[in-house]
């Protein structure tokens, strides 16, 4: 490691590494913590890259303690990174409440005072990790990269993703939110952030790409029936209308009595991680 990065911890699992590292953002003007898993592999080897965006009120730790990855990527050879959700510190604008501000950034770029100052957390996961990642890990190949997440971070996979077609060769989500502009998390978020314009928020809303344009060959999520927020914030039923309009290969998994937790993420993180494997390691 060089000096732009800081080793807060690193630990064995599953013949690899897991590691917790931060360093100083230039996007975010903050300190930024993230963790990454790099399985056993030969000297010299390139592995393909799997991001992991967090829900609201999650930072790195929450996937990394609990999201049980390491076994399947160790087996299929895949790199995982978890981002934090949001910029922290003291100088860092807050809400009081879960689903704005801290722990909150909802992947966007803000542009309304006082947020556009630390809360670019489009720029943060689409530019600057990834750079610093390449410096940093050099077994990592950046050619072949795959996103997921769970909830707001399924919303933040699912949009970036569709926004870089080229880059991401597997996108996948765990109970995504698809469709910010019609639902309260969304709405309370984007016009925190953007403003009132509603065709600034349309960049972030899966739906919307979707129906404006973008597109990739095939998209996976899982969605647990019990869910708590099933109805009033994810609303899966417009996602898979709107990938079926625009013909692209939805597979989506209704997962029958399964809530919006981490067992349910832990369940089927395993056919995740198997999922991206197979189409990253075509490239």
């Amino acid at each position: 490691m060089t000096d732009t990065i800081r080793t807060e911890s690193e630990t064995r699992a599953h013949g690899g590494v897991q590691g917790v590292y931060s360093h100083d953002s230039e996007a975010t003007g903050t300190a930024m913590t993230f963790s990454v898993f790099v399985p056993h592999h030969d000297e010299g080897a390139r592995l393909p890259v799997v991001w992991y965006l967090s829900g609201l009120t999650c930072n790195h730790a929450n996937v990394t303690e609990k999201g049980e990855f390491r076994g399947a990527c160790a087996e299929h050879g895949l790199i995982f990174i978890a981002p934090d959700t949001s910029p922290r510190g003291e100088e860092v604008p807050d809400d009081d409440a879960y689903d704005f501000g801290k722990g909150a950034g909802f992947y966007v770029d803000a542009t309304e005072e006082p947020w556009c100052e630390h809360y670019r957390m489009r720029s943060y996961i689409e530019d600057e990790l990834p750079t610093l990642i390449a410096k940093e890990f050099p077994m990592a190949d950046l050619q072949r990269e795959g996103i997921m997440g769970h909830s707001m971070g399924g919303h933040g996979a699912l949009t970036i993703g569709l926004r870089n077609p080229d880059r991401f060769k597997a996108v996948s989500a765990f109970a995504p939110i698809v469709a910010p502009l019609e639902c309260p998390w969304g709405e309370k978020a984007l016009t925190g952030y953007l403003g009132e314009d509603r065709g600034a928020w349309r960049a972030y809303d899966a739906c919307a790409l979707i129906a404006d344009g973008n597109t990739v060959d095939e998209l996976l999520v899982d969605q647990g029936t019990a869910d708590q927020f099933l109805d009033e914030q994810l609303k899966p039923d417009l996602f898979e209308k709107a990938c079926a309009d625009a013909g692209i290969a939805l597979t989506l998994n209704r997962r029958e009595g399964y809530d919006h937790s981490y067992y349910f993420i832990s369940t089927f993180m395993p056919d995740h991680i198997a999922w991206h494997a197979e189409r990253l390691k075509r490239g």
